[in-house]
């Protein structure tokens, strides 16, 4: 059996914050950047200033996005460096309208994605979207 030989020197662990998307509601960080990688939490598509969600999910969909991108500026990087993407739906059926948003953020070649339905969101949002970008 052969076993990866871990590095005697870890990449240290860097906590990213910017006032220019939601602060975090709970013990956690926007994002966290470990060598060339940074990993945002998920972004809700509320206001940032206000803390307001808009009633559309395609509006959402822009908002969670905006917070997302200004999280991954604020570590050094952008949208054209994310490699990853998660989005957590509250209804599967919304599935084309955020696509339709999502797609504005995004050039090829696109970043891997998964999409799921969850039961709830927090603060009962409609969608969630986290990433994974390289700091180049």
């Amino acid at each position: 059996m052969h076993e990866a030989a871990i590095p005697a020197e870890h990449p240290a662990t860097h906590q990213i914050n910017t006032t220019l998307a939601p602060g975090a509601i709970g013990p956690y960080s926007q994002a966290v950047r470990y060598g060339q990688l940074l990993f945002t939490s998920g972004q809700l598509g509320m206001d940032a200033s206000t803390g307001a969600f808009p009633p559309t999910v395609e509006e959402q969909t822009a908002l969670s996005l905006n917070n997302v991108k200004a999280i991954v500026e604020a570590a050094g990087s952008g949208m054209e460096h994310v490699i990853k993407t998660t989005v957590f739906l509250k209804n599967m059926n919304d599935f084309q309208k955020v696509n339709g948003v999502y797609a504005s953020y995004f050039t090829e070649p696109y970043p891997a994605r998964s999409a799921v339905e969850v039961a709830r969101l927090p603060k009962d949002g409609l969608v969630e979207i986290e990433v994974i970008a390289v700091i180049p």
